[in-house]
Order: structure tokens, then C-alpha cells, then sequence
């Protein structure tokens, strides 16, 4: 009943910018830790952008993209974002919505993914 559907993606060439959003259903998102990852073909799967529960603690970014991709949550919508700016060619990945409940054991959710290609 869980689902988690990310929404974005796409074509852009480098320097561009994309908004991706992930839309959780059957959950309380109050009560989730929140993220997005990345993963492309051979690698494993990364950490792009972490949003506690709690909208007092701050949120988290990979070195290679802070200062150009910014997280932010809709507690009331069950929705969460990414918007990426001056996009690079290796951005281009798959990325994820993650749900992680903050103590129950086993609630851990993904989404099927969204790709992001940054290219000429």
C-alpha cells in the first residue's frame, strides 16, 4: 500500500536545471526521514540530499552537490523535493525517493526511480 512516485526527470544540457518531486502515499511523512539518491550503471547507490523528520535539523548534501541542489519537504502534501541547478554531465543517473521510518524496523521505502540525463 506504501508507494513512492518520483516526477522530473528528463533531458538538459549542462549548466540547466531540473525540479524532481516525490509524491509518498500510505505513510505519515511526519515520521519519515526523507531523501533523495542517485545511482548509475555499475555504481553503487549514493546519498544526494537528506531531510530529517524534523524541520528544525538541516539537511544533509553530497560534496559534489551542495551549493546546487536544494532538498525541501511538504509534511501536509506527503511530497518531497529536489531542484537541481547548473546541472553537469555527472549528474546523470537514476534517482530515488527514500522514505526511512525514524524507529520502526523495516519501513524503509523507494520509489521506481526518474532519469536525469545532462548532456549536449
Amino acid at each position: 500500500q506504501v508507494q513512492l512516485v518520483e516526477s522530473g526527470g528528463g533531458l538538459v544540457q549542462p549548466g540547466g536545471s531540473l525540479s524532481l518531486s516525490c509524491i509518498a502515499s500510505g505513510i505519515d511523512m511526519r515520521f519519515y526521514n526523507m531523501g533523495w539518491y542517485r545511482q548509475a550503471p555499475g555504481d553503487q547507490r549514493e546519498l544526494v540530499a537528506l531531510f530529517p523528520s524534523s524541520a528544525n535539523a538541516n539537511a544533509k548534501y553530497a560534496d559534489s552537490v551542495k551549493g546546487r541542489f536544494t532538498i525541501s519537504r511538504d509534511d501536509a502534501r506527503n511530497t518531497v523535493f529536489l531542484r537541481m541547478n547548473n546541472l553537469k554531465p555527472e549528474d546523470t543517473d537514476v534517482y530515488y525517493c527514500n522514505a526511512d521510518h525514524l524507529w520502526q524496523r523495516g519501513r524503509d521505502y523507494w520509489g521506481p526511480g526518474t532519469q536525469v540525463t545532462v548532456s549536449s
